[in-house]
C-alpha cells in the first residue's frame, strides 16, 4: 500500500456558505435583478446568476452594487471552471481596490479551490490573503486548509507551521494532530509521530485510520506485541491492500520475536507491493522456514533472491547454502557459499562462507575456478586460521583429485612441509604417469626418479620402477629398462600389482630388443604358458617366441610357435603364416616354402605382406631352378606392388637372372627399366653397378659411359670418394658424435648430392636432426628420402613428413603423403597413424563425410589403444554435430565417455549433459556437469559451456538463484570465451525478464 496517498483529503473541512442576510440588510433599495442573481448564486445557480451579475455591473449606477456584481461574477466563473475565470478575480481586485470583498475574494476562491482538491491553485489564493483582517473562525479554517494544501502538495515542512497553529482548535485539532504526525511518520521519527497520535480523541479518526499507523509506528519502534495486538485488531476493518500490510506487520513482528511458525502465514497473507515481493520479503519467508526445519520451503523463498549485494542476501545465500547440504545438494551449495563468501557485510559469515566453499570445491569440484586456487585463496585470507591443516591436506589432495599432477608437484616443492613424504613420492609418480600418457619419456623418468627418491610406501615405489622401465623401454633405453624391470621383479610388493602380470612380457620384449635372444625365449615361453595373460599378448607372445627362435636358427621351434599364434586367429595370423613359409625354406624345404607362399597369397588377399611373399615367392623359384615361374612372379610383384620397396628389388633380381644366364640383353634391358622407373632408390644404383659389368663383359664400355653420364642421381667416377665420405659420417654417428656426424653428411651431400649413398645420408641427417628437435631442418631431408621411390627408408621417412606436418596443424601438405603412407606402409602401426590424421585433417577442411569414413577405418584397426579409439569416436561425434546428426553424435559421445581420458573426456561429458537436458532430464544433466566440474575443470571451454546447460536446467528446476548466480558466474569468469559469454548474457536476460514480474528487487536491465 502507498501509504503517502492513504487520505488525499480530510474528513470534515466545514461548508463554504454566503451570508445572504447581510447582503439584504446592506442593499434595500429596490435593485431586484441583484437580489435575483444573489439567490440564484446562493443555490449554486452559477451560470444564471453570472449572467444577471454582469448585466448588473454594467447597468447600476450604485458603486458598491457594480463592485459586488464583479465580485459575485468572477466566483461564478470559477466554480464553472472557466477559461479566464482567475483573470476575472484578479481584476475585480484590481478595479475595486478599496471593496469590502476583496479578502474574502481571496479567501473564497483559495477555499473553493480547497475543497475541489485543487491544492496548486489553493495555494496560490491563500498567498493572497491578508491574515491580520480575518475573522478567528476564518483564520482557523485558513490556517488547517493551507497546511493541508501544503501537505498534499509535498511540502511537509512549511505544512508543520501552519498546521502547528491548529492543534488546540476543537474543529480542526484531531485531523492536525493526525496529520503532523503522519509527517513525522514518514519522516521517521516514529517516537514524535507517536506522540501526536496519541493525542488524538476523534473518535472517527481512531477508529477508522490511526490504527494500522499505530501498529506500523509499534513495529518500527521494536514493540513488536503491541503491533500484533493493533495490527489484528484494524485487520477485520480494512480493506484488501491494507490487509496486505497488516500481514506483513505481524508477520515480521512474529519473525522479530522469533515466533517463526506464528509468523510463516501472515508473511505468506503479504501481498507485496504492486503484486511484487522484494528480496527482503523472500529472506523472510525462507529464514522462518529453515528455522522450522523445512528446508524445502525454505529453498523456494530464498532461491528467488537474485542480484541482492547486502547484509539481507548475504546472511540469505548462506542459510540457502545450509539447506541444500540438509537436502544433500551438494553442487548448489556450493554456488550459495561461493556467493555468501564473496560478500563482506558480516565477515563471520563471509569466513564461514568460504571455508564450506573450499571444503566443497575439494569434495565435487569446482567449474568456476581450479580447485587448489580456491583453497590457496583461503590460506592467504586467513592465514593463521584453526582450519589450515586441514585446507594444506586438502589443498594437496585437489591437485591430486583434479589430475593437475603439474602444479601439486610445484606446490609440494615449495612447500615441503604441505605433504608427507609419502604424498610427495604418490603426487611424483602420478605426475610421471601423466607425462608417459603424453609421450613425454625423458620427462616421466625424471619424475619417476623423484618419486624412487621418497619410496615411504613400498606398492607405490613398485608401481613407480615398473613405468620408469617402461619410459627407458619407450626412449630405445632397453638395457635401463631392463634393469628397473628387474629391479620391479625382486621386490615383495610387486606380485600384488596388476602390472605384475605383464612382467614377463615386458622383460621378453627388453631382452628381444638387446638381441638376447636365449632369455627372450625364457620369458616368452612364461607368456605363452601364463593363464593371466589375455589372448593379444598371449597371440604376440607367441609370434615374439617364434621370431626369436627364427632369429637363432630353430626353424622348426619357430614353426611351432607360428602355428599356435595361427591357432589364436589373431590380427597378425598373416605373419605367423608368412614366417612360417621362410622357416621351411631354411630349414631346406623349398618346396614346401613354395608352396606355403602360393597358399599365403590365396589365403590372405589384403595382407600388407604380399609383396613380401611375391617377392620370397620370386627367389624361391629362382632358387628351385623354376627360372621361369620365378621371373613371371616378379613381373607379378611390380604389377601388383609398382610403389612397394620389393619391386625396384625383385626388377634387379630379374636383371640378374638374365645376366647369370648370359642373356646380357634382356639383363641389360630390365637393369635400364629399373634405373627409369626407380632412380635414385640403392637397386637403381646397383642396376648402374651391374650394367656396368654386362656392358664391360660386352666390351660395349663407351655405351656405357654415355648411358651413365645422362643419370642425375649417380656419379661415374669418385666412388671410393664418394663411399669414404659416407663411411665417415656414419661412423660418427655410431660413436655417438651427432654434431660431428651432421657436419659429416652435411659435407658428403653438398659434394655427392647423386651419389650413391645420398638416400642414406639424406635419411640419417633427417634423424639426427629430428632427434635434436630441428624438425624444420629435418622435413625437406625425409622428403628428399619419401619423394626418391620406394627404398629401404621410405616407409619411415613417409611417417615422419607426415608426423612433423600433423604437428604444424598443416593438413594440407600432409595429406597427400598421408594418403601415400595409408596405401604403401607394411607397418599397420603408420597405417594406423596414416588413417588417424587423415580423419583429423579431413575433419579441418570441414569434409564430414571422409572424417567419419576414415575414422571407421581407424576404428576396424587391429590393436590400437583407448586414446586412438577415442580419438577416431569424437571425430565422428563432432562430424555428426556439424552435420545436425544428434542421434548419431549422441551415439558417438557415449562411446567416447567410456574410453577417453582428458579434454576429449570433457567434451564427451559435456555433451551427455548437453543431450540429457534436451530430453528434458535436468536432474541428469547437472549430474553430469557435475562430473565434468569435478574431473575436467582444467579445460575451461567445455566447463565454461557446461555451466551455461546447468544454469538451463535450474531454471526449469525452479531454482532462479542456482541459474542467475551461474550465468553472472559465467559472465565474469569466461571472459576469454566469447562464445559463452554472448549465450550466458542472453540466458541470463530472458530470466531476469521472467523474475522481475514478481520480485520488485530484479532490474531486467541490469546484466
Amino acid at each position: 500500500m502507498n501509504r503517502k496517498n492513504l487520505f488525499v483529503f480530510p474528513i470534515f473541512l466545514g461548508t463554504f456558505f454566503v451570508l445572504t442576510a447581510q447582503e439584504t440588510e446592506i442593499h434595500t433599495h429596490d435593485n431586484k435583478a441583484y437580489q435575483d442573481a444573489l439567490a440564484l448564486y446562493n443555490n449554486q445557480q452559477y451560470q444564471a446568476a453570472q449572467t444577471i451579475f454582469q448585466t448588473v455591473k454594467t447597468s447600476t449606477k450604485d458603486g458598491e452594487t457594480e463592485a459586488n456584481s464583479a465580485y459575485y461574477a468572477a466566483n461564478a466563473a470559477i466554480r464553472l471552471n472557466q477559461r479566464g475565470a482567475d483573470k476575472m478575480m484578479e481584476d475585480f481586485v484590481e478595479r475595486y481596490p478599496t471593496s469590502t470583498k476583496r479578502n474574502s475574494a481571496f479567501l473564497d476562491v483559495a477555499d473553493y479551490y480547497f475543497e475541489t482538491g485543487k491544492y496548486p491553485f489553493a495555494l496560490k489564493w491563500y498567498k493572497k490573503v491578508d491574515e491580520s483582517s480575518m475573522s478567528y473562525a476564518d483564520r482557523e479554517r485558513f490556517n488547517f486548509n493551507n497546511g493541508y494544501a501544503l501537505y498534499a502538495s509535498n511540502r511537509p515542512g512549511e505544512a508543520e507551521r501552519y498546521l502547528s497553529k491548529v492543534t488546540t482548535s476543537q474543529k480542526y485539532g484531531s485531523q492536525a494532530k493526525y496529520y503532523l504526525g503522519y509527517i513525522a511518520y514518514e519522516q521517521d521519527d516514529y517516537n514524535e509521530a507517536s506522540a501526536r497520535f496519541d493525542q488524538i480523541t476523534d473518535p472517527e479518526l481512531l477508529n477508522e485510520k490511526l490504527s494500522y499507523y499505530q501498529a506500523d509506528l509499534n513495529f518500527k519502534l521494536g514493540k513488536f506485541e503491541e503491533a500484533i495486538a493493533m495490527a489484528e485488531k484494524q485487520l477485520p476493518k480494512s480493506d484488501r491492500q491494507e490487509v496486505s500490510e497488516l500481514n506483513k506487520i505481524i508477520g515480521e513482528s512474529y519473525f522479530n520475536l522469533e515466533q517463526y511458525g506464528k509468523a510463516i502465514p501472515y508473511l505468506e497473507g503479504y501481498k507485496g507491493k504492486r503484486g511484487k515481493f522484494n528480496n527482503t520479503d523472500y529472506y523472510l519467508l525462507g529464514y522462518s522456514h529453515y528455522k522450522q526445519g523445512d528446508y524445502q520451503n525454505a529453498i523456494q523463498q530464498f532461491n528467488k533472491i537474485i542480484g541482492g549485494s547486502n547484509n539481507v542476501s548475504q546472511n540469505a545465500y548462506y542459510h540457502l547454502a545450509e539447506c541444500y547440504l540438509k537436502l544433500d545438494k551438494k553442487s548448489e551449495a556450493l554456488n550459495a557459499f561461493r556467493n555468501a563468501s564473496q560478500m563482506d557485510f558480516s565477515p563471520g559469515i563471509q569466513k564461514d562462507a568460504m571455508l564450506n566453499y573450499a571444503r566443497l570445491s575439494y569434495e565435487i569440484g569446482n567449474a568456476y575456478e581450479p580447485v587448489p586456487q580456491v583453497l590457496t585463496n583461503y590460506l592467504e585470507k586467513y592465514p593463521k586460521d584453526e582450519n589450515q591443516m586441514e585446507i594444506q591436506e586438502l589443498l594437496v589432495d585437489s591437485y591430486i583429485t583434479s589430475r593437475n599432477f603439474e602444479g601439486a608437484m610445484q606446490l609440494l616443492e615449495k612447500n615441503k612441509n604441505y605433504a608427507s613424504k609419502e604424498t610427495y613420492q604418490k603426487v611424483a609418480y602420478y605426475r610421471g604417469i601423466e607425462l608417459f600418457i603424453d609421450g613425454d619419456y625423458e620427462a616421466a623418468l625424471e619424475s619417476f626418479s623423484k618419486s624412487l627418491k621418497s619410496a615411504e610406501n613400498a606398492t607405490f615405489e613398485a608401481r613407480t620402477l615398473y613405468w620408469k622401465a617402461e619410459s627407458a623401454y619407450r626412449l630405445n633405453r632397453f638395457e635401463e629398462a631392463l634393469v628397473d624391470f628387474v629391479k620391479f621383479q625382486q621386490l615383495p610388493a610387486s606380485k600384488a600389482l596388476p602390472e605384475y602380470e605383464e612382467l614377463d612380457y615386458n622383460l621378453g620384449y627388453c631382452y628381444f630388443k638387446l638381441k638376447d635372444y636365449n632369455n627372450a625365449i625364457a620369458y616368452f615361453k612364461n607368456v605363452v604358458n601364463s593363464n593371466a595373460i589375455d589372448e593379444d599378448r598371449k597371440n604376440d607372445g607367441y609370434l615374439r617366441l617364434g621370431d626369436s627362435y627364427f632369429v637363432t636358427s630353430k626353424y622348426q621351434l619357430a614353426m611351432n610357435a607360428y602355428d599356435a599364434s595361427s591357432k589364436l586367429n589373431g590380427p597378425e595370423r598373416d605373419y605367423a603364416a608368412f614366417q612360417k613359409t621362410l622357416s621351411n625354406g631354411f630349414l631346406g624345404n623349398n618346396s614346401a616354402k613354395i608352396d606355403g607362399l602360393n597358399e599365403f597369397l590365396e589365403r590372405y588377399p589384403n595382407s600388407s605382406l604380399r609383396d613380401d611373399a611375391l617377392f620370397e615367392l620370386g627367389n624361391s623359384y629362382i632358387k628351385d631352378n623354376q627360372e621361369n615361374l620365378g621371373l613371371r612372379t616378379y613381373d607379378r610383384l611390380v604389377a601388383e606392388y609398382a610403389k612397394s620397396k620389393f619391386a625396384p628389388q625383385g626388377m634387379l633380381r630379374q636383371g640378374l637372372v638374365h645376366y647369370n644366364a648370359s642373356r646380357n640383353q634382356q639383363a641389360l634391358d630390365k637393369l635400364k627399366e629399373v634405373v627409369q622407373k626407380y632412380p635414385n632408390t640403392q637397386e637403381a644404383k646397383q642396376a648402374v653397378a651391374t650394367a656396368k659389368l654386362v656392358y664391360v663383359d660386352e666390351g660395349r664400355v663407351s655405351e656405357y659411359a654415355a648411358w651413365a653420364r645422362n643419370l642425375d642421381f649417380v656419379e661415374v667416377t669418385d666412388s671410393e670418394l664418394d663411399n669414404a665420405s659416407f663411411e665417415s659420417a656414419e661412423r660418427k654417428q655410431i660413436e655417438g658424435k651427432t654434431d660431428v656426424a651432421i657436419k659429416g653428411y652435411e659435407d658428403y651431400l653438398k659434394q655427392f648430392p647423386n651419389g650413391l649413398h645420398s638416400g642414406s645420408a639424406n635419411f640419417a641427417l633427417a634423424q639426427l636432426y629430428f632427434g635434436k628437435g630441428q624438425k624444420d631442418k629435418a622435413l625437406p631431408r625425409y622428403k628428399v628420402v619419401a619423394d626418391g621411390g620406394n627404398g629401404e627408408y621410405t616407409e619411415q621417412a613417409l611417417t615422419r613428413v607426415c608426423e612433423i606436418y600433423v604437428e604444424k596443424q598443416d593438413y594440407q601438405s600432409a595429406i597427400p603423403y598421408l594418403k601415400r603412407l595409408e596405401s604403401s606402409a607394411d607397418i599397420s602401426e603408420n597405417r594406423t597413424f596414416a588413417q588417424s590424421n587423415l580423419m583429423k585433417g579431413y575433419y579441418g577442411q570441414k569434409d564430414y563425410g571422409q572424417t567419419i569414413a576414415y575414422a571407421e577405418k581407424v576404428l576396424k584397426a587391429p590393436k590400437i589403444d583407448d586414446r586412438i579409439k577415442s580419438d577416431a569416436q569424437i571425430m565422428i561425434a563432432r562430424s555428426a554435430i556439424a552435420t545436425e546428426n544428434e542421434s548419431l553424435a549422441k551415439t558417438a559421445y557415449q562411446d567416447v565417455k567410456k574410453i577417453a581420458t582428458g579434454e576429449l573426456a570433457a567434451e564427451a561429458w559435456y555433451y551427455d549433459a548437453y543431450f540429457k537436458n534436451k530430453e528434458g532430464d535436468f536432474e541428469a544433466s547437472n549430474t553430469s556437469v557435475q562430473k565434468l566440474a569435478k574431473d575436467y575443470a582444467a579445460y575451461k571451454i567445455w566447463a565454461g559451456k557446461g555451466l551455461v546447460i546447468m544454469a538451463k536446467n535450474f531454471y526449469k528446476l525452479g531454482d532462479a538463484f542456482q541459474a542467475t548466480y551461474i550465468l553472472e558466474s559465467v559472465i565474469s569468469n569466461f571472459s576469454d570465451y566469447d562464445e559463452i559469454v554472448t549465450e550466458a548474457k542472453s540466458e541470463l536476460a530472458i530470466i531476469k525478464t521472467k523474475e522481475a514480474e514478481s520480485n520488485s528487487s530484479v532490474d531486467p536491465n541490469e546484466n
